[in-house]
């Protein structure tokens, strides 16, 4: 159930004179202009239309609605205390009883004017023990016209942090915080004292304006949420480079029309050629197409001719390896294989990868993807180059979550791995044991076979020693 204003007369306005209805067309002075519904003009007198006794106006402005998510945070309380409240106004302006009841005898608009409602409802709220006095009822009536049920809400309940501190405060905080991007990190207090510099800075007395600490500390709180002004620095960089949303999308609609290209320290430890166990750097390109793995190389750092030799990799086919399941052969796959035996007699033997030609490289500005080896190798096999913009890997955001992939598809079942932080590190360290060392090559295929996953590689060996370079 809900109120309206009471109406003003306004160019569009209906109202109604006798059993007829007429839209007002235009208000000049005193006079007004009046159009049927057969679209006759007619003119009248302010004065007389306003003081006959047939005359309604038909159209009365809507209520106000509250703002946007208000109500939604008010205290329960206060808002049971203002819907409490509207029911009164309802049967006051419009004599409706709660739930659509037909209107009292002392409520009937049509029979006792405004004020002797207004002087009932009183009586009958000192008798319910909410003595209100005539004025109060009167401002309430008013809001409740003006402003619908947000303005019988108590304004101390609506009151928020911060409402009354000054807007150069609230500048002057916004401009600290992004100060402190790349700047170290720091505590409340320097931020603080930063706000007062500014503000003097600006002419602007910082003793006149500047909240208590505690308000400050709670602005701050509030201005600073999800932008970790005072926890991690990289990240606080890393989130201010993101960007507010998408300029557009690329829809790869053919395998190897765009390629992603990136490279990762790998979190498994692993026994390199001289006896050392360290960790190595993974490199491989994801087609955006098909979302397969072309090609991956492990390498202990990534150098331009891996970059190289990774373009060359994607073009071949990858033959079956000792202790593979039969199910990541091509011939157990979707693809056409007796076909592409006439094509290539390679192919008897390959794995499930996909061999695709790359036709655009998306690369960012890693010294070994922006190296002249690596350029003249895509320019000799007619593959085009795309860099990102500096800082800015969420343009080839596809191969960067399929690192996330890797770690918690492969790399977590592996009993030595190497957690960013040391905190989720094995503890122990157990060789490798002959005849269970792995591919993670057997993971990738394994992954973007054409016929999906076919379950989990459970051959994962402790160590294990990559190719020689």
């Amino acid at each position: 159930m809900s109120v309206s204003r009471p109406g003003e007369l306004a160019v569009g306005s209906q109202i109604k004179i006798a059993a007829d209805v007429f839209t007002v067309k235009s208000l000049s002075g005193t006079q007004v202009e009046l159009v049927d519904g057969l679209g006759v003009l007619s003119i009248v007198t302010l004065p007389a239309l306003l003081t006959d006794p047939s005359f309604a106006l038909t159209t009365p402005r809507p209520a106000a609605l509250a703002p946007q998510g208000e109500l939604e945070s008010m205290p329960l309380e206060a808002l049971e205390q203002a819907r409490w409240w509207e029911r009164h106004m309802l049967e006051l302006l419009t004599g409706r009883g709660p739930d659509g009841a037909p209107p009292r005898p002392e409520y009937d608009p049509d029979a006792r004017s405004l004020r002797q409602r207004e002087m009932t409802k009183c009586e009958e709220l000192a008798a319910l023990g909410h003595g209100t006095s005539l004025r109060q009822l009167q401002r309430l009536r008013r809001r409740y016209e003006t402003r619908g049920l947000w303005g019988l809400v108590d304004g101390r309940a609506a009151r928020r942090p911060g409402a009354y501190t000054d807007e150069r405060v609230f500048e002057a905080i916004n401009w600290a915080i992004h100060a402190e991007t790349n700047e170290s990190t720091g505590t409340v207090d320097r931020l603080r004292r930063r706000v007062e510099q500014h503000l003097q800075a600006n002419d602007v007395d910082p003793s006149k304006v500047m909240p208590s600490r505690p308000t400050f500390y709670r602005l701050v709180k509030r201005a600073a949420r999800g932008r970790h002004t005072f926890a991690s620095a990289p990240t606080r960089r890393s989130l201010a480079k993101r960007p507010g949303g998408p300029f557009g999308t690329v829809v790869a609609v053919r395998p190897g029309e765009w390629m992603l290209v990136d490279s990762t320290p790998l979190d498994v430890r692993v026994m390199l050629d001289n006896g050392i166990i360290d960790r190595v750097e993974l490199t491989w390109i994801v087609d955006w197409a098909t979302r397969s793995i072309p090609s991956a190389l492990l390498r202990p750092s990534t150098k331009a001719v891996d970059a190289a030799l990774l373009l060359a990799r994607s073009l071949t086919p990858e033959p079956m390896r000792p202790g593979w399941a039969e199910a990541l052969a091509m011939s157990r796959s979707v693809l056409p294989h007796a076909r592409l035996l006439k094509v290539d007699e390679r192919l008897r033997y390959a794995a499930a990868r996909p061999v695709i030609v790359p036709e655009t490289i998306v690369c960012d500005h890693g010294k070994a993807y922006r190296s002249a080896a690596f350029d003249n190798a895509c320019r000799a096999m007619g593959i085009n180059v795309q860099p990102t913009h500096k800082g800015s890997p969420w343009e080839k955001g596809g191969v960067e979550r399929a690192f996330g992939s890797l770690n918690t598809l492969f790399a977590q079942y592996v009993s030595v791995t190497s957690a960013r932080a040391w905190t989720g590190a094995a503890r122990t360290l157990t060789p490798a044991r002959s005849g269970r060392c792995t591919n993670c090559r057997s993971w990738s295929t394994n992954g973007s076979s054409p016929h999906g996953r076919t379950g989990r590689t459970t051959a994962c060996a402790p160590l294990w020693r990559p190719a020689g370079r």
